[in-house]
């Protein structure tokens, strides 16, 4: 029995496993808990593998690559073509097999434990932050009830806290002031936790080697820096930062047909976390350089007098997510060449 290429079909308890032969003949077809698939496939002979790229497909890829497999991930978008038919977990499994052998597809590389605990980090960090602002609005529907009205930064809320809990004055029944005071604890608890999530990324950054060489570029600090290695290591899944770029959503979308190119606007696939967050650096890199001195100066000025202002600060976060690419890939330092005053 010679298998071509392995498809397994990842669940949470049952796993389905298809194997195909020379052109496409079905060898294998079975469906294993995940301590049977490991020990089945412990005994495979060395094979092709592929896996959707999902929950738990790192695990598994690791495990399975331990045992000498050759294994790729594919997004899942990319298998949907070769399901046939109606779907179900064999007819999955099998889209998988043939997926994988084509010698064209794009894969997904297997994330390290540290790039799984940085992206844990992450997104606990988003949660939080989406938390702290609906504590803020309640608070503030709550207090405008009342008659209560502040300014729209949260600091000047959190400024007048104090006084709103202890101004007898304030028309809050004591119901309703044990309510705010309960809203105001956990505003600061979670504050307090997104503060210790910062200093750890901090702290990861300034001992990474690839987050201290991408953070001397303009507009990415510690938090955007974790976050690029934690999506794509040091950059070997992608050939170029176009392509890069492309992945993270910051290109025009393309509707083109009859030789005629039609551009849209930005595409927004891919990582959207990583996204947001660089594109937020972008904004304040495009608010802050010093334009007279940086060489990126010129090229802004001119997209500034043809363009809107967010479509500046998206072409900034394109260009910072290809000089990103070029630095982790490289494994050279960033270096800004200065224009003389």
């Amino acid at each position: 029995m010679q298998i071509q290429s392995v498809g397994i079909d990842l669940g949470k308890t049952t796993f389905h496993l298809v194997a195909l032969g020379a052109a496409g003949k079905l060898l294998v077809k079975k469906k294993f808990s995940k301590k049977q698939l490991l020990a089945y496939t412990a005994n495979l002979q060395s094979s092709l593998i592929g896996l959707e790229a999902c929950s738990g497909a790192h695990f598994l890829g690791r495990a399975l690559r331990s045992q000498g497999h050759d294994v790729r991930l594919i997004a899942a978008q990319f298998v949907k073509p070769f399901v046939k038919s109606n779907k179900n977990d064999f007819v999955d499994a099998e889209a998988i097999a043939e997926a994988v052998d084509r010698k064209n597809m794009r894969f997904v590389p297997i994330k390290t434990d540290d790039q799984l605990d940085l992206q844990a980090i992450h997104r606990v960090r988003d949660r939080l932050i989406s938390r702290r602002t609906a504590v803020i609005n309640q608070l503030r529907a709550f207090l405008l009830e009342r008659g209560l009205v502040f300014a729209k930064t949260p600091a000047k809320l959190k400024a007048a806290m104090a006084d709103i809990l202890e101004n007898a004055e304030a028309g809050l029944t004591p119901l309703m002031r044990n309510l705010i005071n309960t809203l105001w604890d956990e505003w600061k608890t979670v504050e307090r936790q997104v503060e210790e999530l910062n200093d750890e990324l901090e702290r990861i950054s300034a001992a990474d080697a690839g987050c201290t060489r991408i953070r001397q570029i303009p507009g990415i600090g510690p938090v955007v820096a974790t976050a690029i290695v934690a999506a794509i290591g040091n950059g070997a899944a992608f050939r170029k930062g176009r392509e890069f770029a492309a992945w993270l959503g910051v290109v025009p979308r393309q509707y083109s047909t009859g030789g005629k190119a039609k551009l849209l606007g930005i595409s927004k696939r891919g990582n959207v976390y990583l996204r947001k967050i660089l594109i937020h650096g972008a904004r304040a890199a495009v608010l802050r350089i010093r334009r007279d001195r940086a060489p990126i100066g010129a090229w802004l000025d001119k997209l500034d007098a043809r363009a809107h202002k967010n479509v500046v600060v998206v072409a900034m976060a394109n260009k910072l997510a290809r000089v990103a690419w070029a630095v982790l890939s490289s494994g050279n330092e960033y270096r800004s060449t200065t224009v003389p005053a």
